[in-house]
């Protein structure tokens, strides 16, 4: 595995603050609505004060700005964002209904820690509805609407394939496609589905895609995508989203994995240096 791709997984496996989340308050599912075009309503952001504080700590949760496993202190938010207990508490529950956090009793919130089974279970789930929300946009009459968004976005990634210093353009606008996409499907009930789940692995799905060749592999769907769509083709559609996804979950735990080993490996080669 590339030195490049070891840095990554440090920093996304231990305590990750990897790449730019500006557009995620508007992409959570308390966050907005918008029509088959696929551009965002922006006009319906979130009202409540719990929602705002969700979204804030759905932001520092897949940021990894809070670890797996982290401890999320009610009284510490609410001070921190001069609010009362209770619209921190309602957050908190938002965000266990979203898994992001899970809440115990008498110990409070914490952020949700996935094994590789789940990260597999939910990786499995996000393929099959990615599948059948890029059938129901290539099947749609009114497709050709949402093409030139679609084929913009493809030919930035098509450049930033190419050059390993643009891999977290190329991650942000991977999201930025599945926001399109997602929002462009309208299935409502889908929508917050997808949502919810992108959010619970988006840690991991950054993490597919951290070496230039899972880069180049990717792009390579995109543009698959692209023609299905264009074409009318719903069974390529189905089926190119659904591989384009477990490609990036096999990659993501292939390096979790390598990680894992690794850091076993280094307390051994300490005793034995000792």
């Amino acid at each position: 595995m590339l030195c490049g791709a070891h840095h990554v997984v440090n920093k996304i496996v231990d305590n990750p603050t990897i790449g730019p989340y500006r557009w995620l308050t508007n992409t959570t599912p308390f966050a907005m609505t918008s029509d088959f075009e696929g551009a965002p309503d922006r006009t319906q952001l979130t009202h409540s004060l719990a929602e705002q504080i969700a979204a804030r700590l759905s932001e520092r949760i897949v940021s990894g700005t809070y670890a797996p496993g982290q401890r999320i202190m009610e009284q510490a938010i609410a001070a921190e964002f001069s609010v009362s207990r209770g619209p921190v508490r309602e957050a908190l529950r938002l965000l266990d209904k979203n898994g992001l956090v899970t809440i115990l009793p008498r110990r409070g919130a914490q952020v949700t820690r996935l094994s590789i089974d789940e990260v597999k279970e939910i990786f499995d789930v996000r393929a099959v509805l990615n599948g059948l929300r890029d059938r129901l946009i290539a099947e749609h009459p009114d497709r050709a609407r949402i093409l030139p968004g679609l084929e913009a976005e493809v030919e930035a990634l098509t450049r930033y394939a190419r050059d390993a210093r643009h891999a977290d353009a190329y991650v942000d606008t991977v999201f930025r496609l599945n926001r399109i996409l997602t929002d462009a499907a309208g299935s409502r009930r889908l929508k917050s589905i997808l949502g919810s789940l992108a959010l619970q692995t988006l840690r991991y799905s950054q993490l597919g895609l951290s070496t230039p060749e899972r880069r180049r592999q990717s792009v390579q769907h995109w543009q698959k995508l692209v023609k299905a769509i264009r074409d009318g083709d719903g069974a390529a559609a189905e089926r190119i989203a659904r591989q384009r996804v477990i490609d990036s979950r096999d990659a993501a735990i292939r390096l979790i994995q390598e990680h894992s080993a690794r850091t076993s490996a280094e307390p051994k080669k300490a005793r034995r240096a000792a």
